[in-house]
């Protein structure tokens, strides 16, 4: 499902790359909090942190895998307390993927980061979701939420959660599950996820990241879920790499996070092309851009500067993040008309 369109040279590919319209599926909102905020709504709140300044916080990213990114990434997220916390954080992302020609945005935010503290659901959707509604307003990005479960919780604390969301599910579009992978497969939330498909909700999972294929088999087949978040652990499974490809399964891959999680040495080594080679729906995101060195842009040009990635894969992936996206088939549409348009100009 690739378009046609005459050679764009190489020297222009990272114009294009920023120009192209774009949709953003794996994007943590917690995880878009920039140090500078962290500071700034650390002293509205008057909320201690242990770090003496945004440079020394700075430096403390510097993570070895998974779980020592999450010690950091919660304490970051000590800070949020009131309904306007929420929407300045979120608020900040949307004005850099607007800047990064996003035209839609599926944004994941963890509620039990905040309840946990006793910040109310509430609270969070409330600020959450106005963000939401005036980036459309003002930004022209179409923005919606999925509310994540904790996977290193249990299933137990995921009901209560979808407990507290149920009035405020015309706010959300779908639910997801993160943290923690490795020793908590996706199987652990089967009954929870039955209830969130029943309610009509969308379905994804991390699955595939650090853990194995055998986590993004039972994702698929036990969660049932439409899309599955990082997943490069599928090429190590040759069935389930034809699986991915035959039922157009998008996979939200976040090039910038696996490198500075060590998933891959480097960017040279990542799989991205061999993922699109073997026909899957593959998509480029940022994951929590705060602290895996870049927004959605920067994963593109640095991983396509890497890997000799060029055109023809940039539209397949722009054009995969619209297909694998939850907006109608209208606005898909559009989006992609959109896509051509801009192609064409660069030809």
């Amino acid at each position: 499902m690739t378009n046609t369109f005459r050679p764009i040279a190489a020297d222009r590919l990272p114009a294009l790359l920023a120009a192209m319209p774009k949709a953003e599926l794996h994007i943590h909102i917690e995880g878009s909090l920039e140090p500078e905020l962290i500071f700034a709504l650390s002293q509205r709140n008057g909320i201690a942190i242990p770090y003496a300044g945004v440079e020394e916080l700075r430096r403390a990213y510097a993570f070895t895998n998974l779980q020592s990114f999450l010690d950091i990434y919660y304490a970051g997220a000590s800070v949020l307390i009131t309904a306007q916390d929420f929407y300045d954080m979120a608020w900040a992302y949307l004005r850099k993927a607007a800047a990064d020609n996003v035209a839609r945005a599926e944004i994941f935010f963890d509620p039990q980061t905040h309840t946990a503290r006793g910040v109310d659901m509430a609270t969070v959707i409330d600020g959450l979701h106005r963000a939401c509604a005036d980036a459309q307003k003002q930004l022209g990005v179409s923005a919606a939420l999925i509310l994540c479960f904790l996977r290193h919780l249990s299933e137990e604390d995921a009901f209560q959660t979808l407990e507290q969301a149920q009035p405020f599910l015309d706010k959300i579009i779908g639910v997801g599950l993160d943290s923690s992978e490795v020793g908590h497969p996706p199987e652990k939330f089967a009954r929870v996820f039955a209830r969130c498909r029943a309610l009509g909700l969308h379905l994804v999972a991390h699955a595939g990241e650090e853990g194995p294929p055998a986590y993004v088999w039972s994702a698929l087949d036990v969660l049932k879920v439409e899309r599955i978040d990082h997943g490069v652990q599928s090429v190590r499974d040759a069935a389930l790499m034809q699986r991915l490809a035959r039922d157009r399964i998008p996979l939200t891959v976040c090039p910038l996070s696996n490198q500075k999680l060590c998933v891959f040495p480097d960017l040279q080594h990542h799989n991205l092309g061999r993922l699109l080679e073997a026909g899957l729906v593959a998509t480029v995101n940022s994951d929590d851009p705060a602290y895996f060195g870049g927004y959605i842009n920067e994963n593109f040009t640095q991983t396509f500067a890497a890997t000799g990635l060029g055109a023809t894969q940039a539209y397949q992936l722009a054009r995969n993040s619209f297909e694998g996206s939850f907006g109608d088939a209208t606005q898909k549409q559009q989006l992609i008309d959109r896509l051509d348009e801009v192609f064409a100009k660069f030809e």
